[in-house]
């Protein structure tokens, strides 16, 4: 599994400014809608559900926000920059500015808990965020994000 197979280049975004997580849940659900044909209502609701079971800010400015939904055969991305870093209940406490949110089909097991891996991997690597937070344009933030990398334990 590659995060080039999960994130297609039109559901990478960056951000201006984003007043609060539902507003945040609202526009991941807008982009789910309009690359990956899926409802935004549903996206929102199962987003804002799995958030109820404990905040998915994984620390040092990253967040992971992930639902499973009705209408997916396969696990897909949606990756945003906000040029403004909002609050997000994270971990460390800190603001959260890199949202990488997944949405995986109901059925789905093992390939759901593989791409959350991948991309925890993936935003645990300071250098990548740091390559993230110095762009802006969304297809180098998809580069950087899609680039092939050797394989790492989780």
């Amino acid at each position: 599994m590659e995060l080039a197979t999960l994130l297609n280049p039109g559901a990478v975004k960056a951000v201006g400014h984003v007043t609060s997580k539902k507003r945040l849940f609202q526009d991941l659900g807008d982009i789910a809608q309009a690359i990956y044909g899926l409802s935004a209502t549903d996206t929102v609701d199962a987003l804002q559900e799995r958030e109820s079971l404990g905040p998915t800010g994984v620390g040092h400015g990253v967040a992971l926000p992930h639902a499973r939904l009705h209408g997916l055969d396969r696990v897909v991305g949606i990756f945003f920059k906000l040029e403004k870093p909002m609050d997000f209940d994270a971990v460390d406490r800190q603001p959260v500015d890199l949202i990488f949110a997944l949405l995986a089909p109901k059925s789905s097991g093992v390939d759901h808990l593989k791409a959350l891996a991948l991309v925890s991997r993936t935003m645990r690597d300071s250098g990548v965020c740091s390559k993230l937070r110095a762009n802006s344009d969304p297809a180098i933030l998809h580069a950087l994000l899609t680039e092939v990398r050797g394989t790492q334990a989780a």
